[in-house]
């Protein structure tokens, strides 16, 4: 137990966005899953057919002076033609010198994009904690013969798109019927694999976590990952999906639906093979109120991850021993449940892996005045942090290997008015990293969530050490959503064509999109 002052009021709206509860008492039970971790806290209450490709734009984003403006109707006007165009709007002109300069520096940091038009309505918002605007997540993912596969969510289950590398819709959609949210997605030559939520029967009337296998337009696999057997759920995945081209590893949250952990949150590392048979290895249980999953697929033993615990207040390496009761501590962090105090973007989570086997991660870091353990939890393991700010900055940490705990943590931002969201890191040409995020300027803040005038989309290019390669440039296209990385190291992902607003909360449902904008950078 992180934190003895929670309220109700630290719950999301959502229904699905179940307030996450510690265990009460001490359990015994760690004889019961080998490697699990179990809390122990004092107190508790609680892939594909078709040939028509749909109508696309292609454009630059150029850069943008910081602008608020509420939320806009989708860009639809070129989709809706249904014939394929393209065009590309001239950047400003620049003296050769500087221009050089400048691009020798950083590239050219101009994101391009592909307009495709969507067979159903994507609600392209969620409410988070304290109804906080969050990006309903896309995964955008590239298969080993180059082509793309776009993951989001609709009202009839979760549909998945096909892509040329170009970014161009190159046929119809696959329908995962019933599907509840993109938790991760692994794309191959003849299709994809999905991390979703499927009906189940448990007690609490709650989703299953599932791996969907398609493979030329049909259904090859559907392989459960909780159950009755195991006692669990999963209302929430806030997950990862991976593959390492033997198996899939999968780390999401669950929820207790009898045994030990009943009614309680943890998380839960799965394997399974290429044919969806369950494989050992993993974990039942681990990190309490996992606010973070980050998963990083490794060709031989564990897969490498990382966790936000709320009830060990921070970021943690979790990697094979699914718990930070021993773990490297990456980052102290104050943690609620429901939200922590540097979750990954929309419970996603980035991590990089470098040549020579170092990592690298980014968050949302409001940092630690102080840190000490919480004399209220007779377990011991619990922790009390009080942050730095009141705003979050963007960090970055980086690791040895994938056991190993990070130095300090580099701050790439410090202005403490202002509020930095939807951090995202992705490895840029063979020795950079691009960080990006979002940034609220007059930030307000309540309770460790803040609300915000928009003033734009960050990009930084920073070396292994942390250092800025150039200047932040600031642009109209977003990050939101899973990075993928084509083989020439061309970054590209989904997103909704709209001007983000961060002033007030989201009461009420989500808006929606008929497009969506697939974006590409090229370093």
């Amino acid at each position: 137990m992180t934190n003895a002052r929670r309220t109700t009021t630290h719950r999301r709206r959502s229904p699905r966005r179940i307030a996450r509860k510690p265990l009460a008492g001490s359990l015994a039970v760690a004889a019961l899953l080998g490697g699990a971790w179990y809390a122990t806290a004092a107190t508790g209450n609680g892939d594909s057919g078709g040939s028509t490709a749909a109508g696309t734009s292609t454009s630059a984003s150029p850069s943008t002076s910081a602008s608020a403006s509420p939320e806009a109707t989708a860009h639809s006007s070129t989709a809706a033609s249904g014939t394929a165009t393209a065009s590309t709007s001239a950047s400003a002109k620049a003296t050769p010198k500087a221009a050089t300069a400048a691009k020798a520096a950083t590239g050219t940091l101009s994101p391009t994009s592909t307009t495709i038009a969507l067979t159903a309505k994507f609600p392209y918002l969620t409410a988070g904690y304290n109804n906080t605007r969050e990006w309903t997540r896309t995964t955008t993912a590239v298969a080993p013969n180059g082509t793309l596969r776009v993951a989001w969510p609709a009202a009839d289950g979760v549909h998945v798109t096909p892509l040329n590398a170009a970014g161009l819709r190159s046929g119809a959609d696959t329908v995962v019927k019933g599907a509840k949210e993109v938790g991760g997605l692994v794309a191959h030559n003849d299709g994809f694999a999905l991390l979703t939520r499927v009906a189940d029967t448990n007690k609490w009337k709650e989703t299953a976590a599932a791996i969907v296998r398609y493979t030329n337009g049909k259904q090859t696999f559907l392989t459960k990952l909780t159950g009755t057997a195991s006692n669990d759920t999963s209302p929430d995945l806030d997950g990862q999906l991976t593959w390492n081209g033997t198996k899939y590893g999968a780390y999401f949250v669950v929820h207790g639906a009898g045994g030990f952990a009943d009614g309680h949150f943890g998380d839960k590392l799965a394997y399974v093979s290429a044919k969806g048979a369950k494989l050992s290895g993993g974990w039942s249980w681990g990190c309490s109120h996992n606010e973070g999953i980050a998963l990083h697929a490794e060709t031989s033993g564990a897969f490498t991850s990382l966790c936000f615990d709320d009830w060990r207040s921070g970021l943690f390496v979790s990697t094979g021993i699914g718990a930070p009761d021993v773990a490297p501590v990456v980052q102290r962090e104050q943690c609620w449940a429901g939200y922590c105090g540097g979750t990954f973007p929309s419970r996603t989570g980035d991590l990089v892996k470098s040549a020579t086997g170092r990592y690298a991660t980014a968050f949302a870091s409001r940092g630690a005045a102080s840190a000490k353990k919480n004399a209220a939890d007779s377990s011991g393991r619990g922790w009390t942090v009080t942050p730095r700010t009141s705003t979050h900055q963007v960090a970055v940490a980086f690791m040895a290997n994938r056991n190993s705990g990070p130095g300090k943590a580099i701050y790439l931002t410090s202005a403490t008015g202002t509020e930095n969201v939807n951090v995202h890191v992705a490895p840029y040409g063979k020795d950079r990293l691009l960080v990006s995020w979002e940034s609220l300027k007059g930030a307000k803040c309540n309770a460790g969530t803040c609300t915000g005038t928009f003033t734009g989309t960050h990009l930084r290019l920073i070396d292994w050490n942390g250092k800025a390669q150039g200047a932040d440039k600031v642009v109209t296209a977003r990050i939101s959503g899973d990075i993928a990385v084509l083989k020439n190291g061309t970054l590209t992902w989904a997103y909704a064509p709209v001007t983000p607003t961060y002033s007030t909360p989201l009461n009420g449902a989500s808006p929606t999109t008929t497009t969506l904008r697939i974006a590409r950078l090229t370093p």
